[in-house]
């Protein structure tokens, strides 16, 4: 699903020369992606926590789908232009997160920027026309949103939203909390390459967390040794198109229309994962200068990679 696609953050991999590992690892494949859990735990309560984790995904993918016909994304973007649409408390959640992020970014953080994939196709090495952008920024409009606790409306036609850039980074933190919630106190929840530590490893040492290369796929650039926490990276290297020697990501500015181009990738470490993947979002919007002043600011430890190559860090990223 697109809302909640892998392809919004770079993968991480785990350092296989950390020792000993965890005893239960647990794959599946749920928004897109391939995910895994991994429980210090006897077997059976591995297995059971993992069925729990797996079904609580699955109700956050189907719920925030924008390709499912049922999900409340579709319902509120159906709406648009004609009624506002009824919202539960979860729902208004999400959507006052995105509203704060809004806010807090001087509106490069907005929700209702996903209308502009309807000209931006990353499958095909084209750009769109500068017309066809000017004719879809009008939707990306944010400000213009009525939202209250109970309901949502968008006020123009051919307006929507999109929990891309939260969502999976949401569900990470929700299996995260009922792990912790059934005394798991070490492991991990990887969800495409948004992590959430649960604890240490079970000898008490922290989990090396591999940054990938945003140049050299299948290797790493760097790691961050993580006991408790979270890890989210956004990149140019997921979803990008090459024309004419430049590249062009999937991470567009909403006042423009046209994809970002200071970073390769950010990185950012922070208590929750929805942090994590907003400020490492955020950081790539606001381009060098400004992104690297967010981070030096708001970010625990952080990890970014100029266009140039040139990494720059907190001083404890590693």
């Amino acid at each position: 699903m697109r809302a909640l696609s892998c392809s919004e953050s770079p993968t991480f991999s785990i350092d296989s020369l950390m020792q000993p590992s965890p005893p239960h690892r647990i794959g599946f494949t749920a928004l897109g992606c391939a995910c895994e859990l991994q429980f210090c735990t006897p077997a059976a309560t591995a297995q059971a926590l993992a069925e729990r984790v797996i079904a609580e995904v699955a109700r956050i993918e189907c719920k925030y789908s924008r390709y499912r016909d049922d999900s409340v994304t579709s319902a509120i973007n159906r709406d648009a232009g004609l009624r506002a649409t009824d919202i539960d408390a979860e729902t208004a959640g999400l959507l006052a997160y995105g509203a704060a992020s809004h806010q807090q970014s001087g509106g490069r953080f907005d929700l209702t920027s996903g209308v502009l994939r309807r000209v931006w196709q990353f499958r095909e090495a084209r750009l769109p026309q500068q017309a066809a952008i000017a004719r879809i920024l009008p939707l990306v409009a944010w400000p213009q949103v009525k939202l209250t606790g109970e309901q949502i409306y968008l006020p123009q036609a051919g307006m929507e939203i999109d929990f891309g850039g939260i969502g999976k980074e949401y569900a990470v933190d929700r299996a995260a909390d009922l792990c912790l919630a059934w005394g798991c106190r070490s492991g991990m929840v990887n969800l495409g390459g948004d992590i959430r530590v649960l604890g240490p490893q079970a000898d008490g040492r922290p989990w090396a967390i591999g940054i990938t290369h945003p140049r050299q796929p299948g290797s790493t650039i760097a790691s961050m040794a993580v006991d408790e926490g979270a890890v989210a990276s956004s990149g140019d290297y997921e979803r990008a198109i090459i024309v004419d020697g430049q590249r062009y990501c999937h991470i567009l500015d909403p006042r423009s229309g046209w994809p970002v181009q200071s970073f390769q990738s950010v990185t950012v470490y922070a208590p929750r994962c929805l942090v994590a993947g907003s400020l490492s979002t955020l950081a790539m919007l606001l381009g060098e200068t400004e992104g690297l002043g967010m981070l030096a600011a708001n970010a625990r430890r952080w990890l970014a990679v100029l266009a140039n190559g040139e990494m720059r860090s907190s001083a404890d990223a590693q």
